[in-house]
């Protein structure tokens, strides 16, 4: 299906991932590349390939080639516990992983081949752009996706390509997407949902926009993308669908025609408020379907005005059918309670290696003619409704769905007991506020052990993912029983507020900020006390949680931080320090924060935002980076007359954010010179840099230009072999070198008037005067040089530092030409070998 729509929208765009992108026809050359090379490997029909890659263009790049190669898929969520992964690696006995060098300590010990798709993707490249011949069956399994299990492991479910494509069918013929459709893909590739989000768009000629990794949790990004991009259509749980009616800018998302909503209860006072805020008719589905039935079983459209409370979940999608059956497999009256049975071209062959539990759950269909037909027996309470319509109403099991994920407690219960000091527990899910459903573990422990519940909690968090973990902990002298010796799940207690244990290392507040933060954790998560060292997380935190704490924070603070800076600095004295820094930022004049958070030293880059954030993805999330900005780039009139003026201030800058080294300096272009001189006045100061690193910077006075003839050779070859966009792109890029600073879209879309040309004209000037007058001196220390393959200019070895070095120079190679060392796909191995250099350096520093 992809391969045909690639004949019929080669040139078009097919998948958007922030500022780059791939055509429908280089979508499809990329994933043939490593489709070969996947067959060379032995992927080939019912072979399964684990996927454990962040959201990139090379995550859909690694599905298509894996599928394209004959082989079925196995995500492996990077954010995963180890041993959790440890399991389904062990289960599957994958033969090849694919990833990328930065996500390979993510993993466990295996024994499969490992395909890295950055760093070694020029290997890659040389592989055959064509189609290869697909031998796959509709029968063969497409994907793997592991769900909790109530015997304490996840299971495995086994889908077929025929589920898919039943499912892919049904939408396109019920919703219709264009070519004109943008589909936002935001869902883990461990849940189903993002099945459809892919592979819709790339079947049926629409495009795939991809949300930036974690930004599936950030409220205020996903409003602003969905607004940005032009988003039309959308998958959502109806939490986080809640949270999105609050986001400031919700207004402004009026391309939406498509809102699938699903995975829990979808109140009907929620859709009242969706029409409110944006007043979008037939656009918002309520969609029911487990994993079990290839995501969607059933549909209803939300409709204004109805005498449901919690929408109904419709009625069965194309070739699908449903039962809702008694304890005989009688169906049962209109009203009256049953079990949901669903039949039809969706089923999933089983469960992997439990032969047992497929038998269980997938019975013999006894209301079809099919030989081998089957049914899947949910284990979901339903009824039909007066109008034809099926009303959800619960589980007959202990599985529960909390923000759309599906949890069975025995999971959480079994890994519960392997912990030394548990005696008993149990572990419920409580809703005290409606669409607000959390778990809490109620934990009898052995007298004659000691433990806390952090220490529980910690021994939870290594072995269940976070959706998993119980948001509370009660410690019981024993478990309530009824007479007859069961247990008694209504005489547990509700959570206390107050914690019964603390840490030895509580550090109660120690100024104003990180006191109005304690009150505020303690508000919105309803525990006392709370220590400036407790984790956000560990306390019953998420991220629907983190928006409202993020709302109480912008009232007291006047601060707006997004979800992801509370997901990475998860206590509260990492939370006061990127609010004090912020304050700091309003003094400033030069110094950007372009990524605040982490505990090493601060790396410092000259003149530029938006060329660096491409670098920065890729970096150490623990590695903070601030931008240096120049007047002009403010939009200011250059007032120094001289380079060393500049560096001076600069330096005065960063040392109020870092009053002491060793300092890590670098920088792009003419930014790298200024690090330069930064470097120089540092050390003349008694202070260490660490490192010093120039990205392509030529020592001035030692370039030339390429004769003409030669320009145009180059030129004329890259039109050859990219073609008529190339054109376009080379304008661009021309006009985004002004400032060395901006990313390219933005750049280039500003420049309209007379005055942004003017701007352009001066910060040319300005290179020139001050490359004039500047006289570098000879460098005692040690500089790492990272050079463009492609060179635009003729240029002395080593761009001509060799002659200012009287310490060691370390030169590298990366693809590319000057802005393009800072692009996809060749910033990932300058980030990677910068990382080496910065990591070296502060080793060096501390010896």
């Amino acid at each position: 299906m992809f391969e045909l729509q690639v004949e019929r929208s080669s040139d078009r765009v097919a998948v958007v991932f922030e500022n780059t992108q791939l055509t429908y026809r280089q979508l499809n050359q990329r994933a043939n590349q490593l489709a070969y090379h996947l067959r060379n490997l032995g992927v080939g029909s019912e072979v399964l390939v684990g996927i454990c890659l962040e959201r990139s263009l090379e995550m859909i790049v690694g599905l298509l080639a894996i599928l394209k190669a004959g082989g079925a898929y196995v995500p492996l969520d990077p954010t995963y516990p180890s041993e959790r992964l440890a399991f389904v690696l062990q289960d599957t006995q994958t033969s090849v992983i694919l990833t990328t060098a930065s996500l390979l300590k993510s993993l466990p010990a295996h024994g499969a081949q490992v395909v890295c798709l950055d760093s070694g993707w020029e290997v890659l490249s040389q592989n055959s752009q064509e189609n290869l011949v697909c031998e796959v069956t509709p029968d063969n399994l497409i994907y793997i996706i592991y769900t909790s299990g109530s015997t304490g492991h996840p299971k495995g479910v086994t889908i077929p390509h025929r589920g898919i494509y039943n499912q892919l069918q049904w939408r396109q013929t019920t919703f219709e997407l264009t070519e004109a459709d943008k589909v936002l893909q935001n869902i883990s590739l461990s849940f189903d949902p993002s099945v459809w989000q892919i592979f819709w768009p790339l079947c049926f000629g629409a495009q795939l926009v991809l949300a930036r990794p974690g930004g599936h949790q950030d409220p205020a990004y996903l409003v602003n993308l969905i607004s940005e991009q032009q988003i039309t259509v959308i998958a959502l749980v109806p939490s986080m669908l809640r949270v999105l009616l609050e986001q400031k800018g919700i207004e402004n998302c009026q391309t939406l025609r498509h809102i699938t909503c699903g995975g829990e209860a979808l109140p009907i006072k929620l859709i009242e408020h969706f029409f409110s805020k944006l007043n979008l008719d037939n656009v918002l589905h309520n969609c029911y379907g487990p994993t079990e039935a290839s995501i969607d079983a059933t549909f209803w459209k939300c409709q204004h005005g109805t005498n449901y409370l919690i929408a109904p979940i419709g009625r069965p999608i194309a070739n699908t059918q449903i039962y809702i059956l008694d304890e005989d497999l009688q169906p049962v009256g209109i009203g009256e309670l049953g079990e949901l049975h669903i039949g039809g071209a969706g089923l999933a062959c089983g469960y992997f290696k439990r032969p047992d539990l497929t038998r269980e759950k997938f019975i013999p269909n006894p209301f079809s003619k099919e030989p081998g037909a089957q049914l899947y027996k949910t284990g979901d309470l339903a009824r039909y409704l007066d109008d034809g319509n099926i009303e959800y109403v619960g589980r007959l099991d202990s599985q529960v769905k909390i923000r759309s994920f599906r949890i069975e407690l025995g999971e959480v219960e079994a890994v519960l007991a392997q912990h030394p000091a548990v005696q008993q527990s149990v572990v419920v899910a409580r809703e005290d506020v409606i669409g607000d459903k959390y778990l809490v573990a109620y934990v009898v422990l052995d007298r004659n052990r000691a433990a806390i519940t952090d220490e529980v909690r910690r021994f939870l968090k290594q072995r269940l993912p976070d959706y998993m973990m119980p948001s509370g902990f009660v410690i019981l002298e024993a478990l309530p029983m009824t007479p007859n010796g069961k247990l008694d799940r209504r005489a547990l207690p509700e959570p206390a507020q107050i914690r019964q244990e603390l840490e030895e290392t509580f550090v109660a507040p120690r100024d104003e900020v990180e006191l109005q933060l304690a009150k505020i954790w303690q508000k919105v998560l309803s525990v006392h006390p709370v220590g400036i060292r407790d984790n956000f997380f560990s306390l019953g935190g998420h991220s629907l949680v983190a928006v409202r704490v993020l709302a109480q924070v912008e009232k007291a603070f006047k601060k707006n931080l997004p979800v992801s800076t509370l997901l990475q600095n998860p206590t509260i004295e990492q939370l006061a320090v990127i609010l004090r820094q912020s304050e700091l930022m309003n003094s400033w004049s030069y110094l950007v924060p372009l990524q605040p958070r982490g505990s090493k030293p601060p790396l410092f880059l000259c003149q530029g935002i938006g060329i660096y954030q491409p670098l920065i993805t890729y970096l150490d999330s623990e590695q903070p980076v601030y931008g240096l900005l120049s007047d002009d780039e403010q939009g200011k009139p250059v007032k120094l007359d001289r380079l060393e003026e500049v560096a001076f201030n600069y330096i005065k800058e960063i040392r109020t954010l870092q009053p002491e080294g060793p300092y890590l300096l670098g920088g792009h272009s003419f930014g790298g010179v200024i690090a330069f001189e930064m470097a120089q006045q540092l050390i003349s100061q008694g202070q260490k840099v660490a490192l010093l690193v120039l990205l392509d910077t030529f020592l001035p006075g030692t370039t030339k230009a390429i004769p003409m003839d030669k320009r145009f050779s180059l030129h004329l070859n890259h039109f050859l072999q990219i073609g008529p966009t190339y054109l376009v792109e080379y304008v661009m890029e021309k006009f985004s070198k002004t400032y060395g600073k901006f990313a390219l879209k933005h750049k280039f879309f500003r420049i309209k008037t007379l005055e942004h040309l003017v701007r352009q004209a001066a910060y040319y000037r300005t290179v020139v005067k001050y490359a004039k007058h500047y006289v570098p001196q000879v460098y005692l220390d040690r500089i790492i040089l990272f050079m463009a393959s492609e060179k635009s200019v003729q240029v002395e070895p080593e761009l001509g530092w060799t002659k200012l070095v009287a310490g060691e120079l370390e030169s590298h190679e990366i693809p590319g030409n000057h802005f393009g060392i800072l692009k996809e796909p060749n910033v990932r191995l300058l980030a990677e070998k910068l990382q080496v250099s910065i990591d070296r350096g502060l080793t060096s520093s501390r010896q």
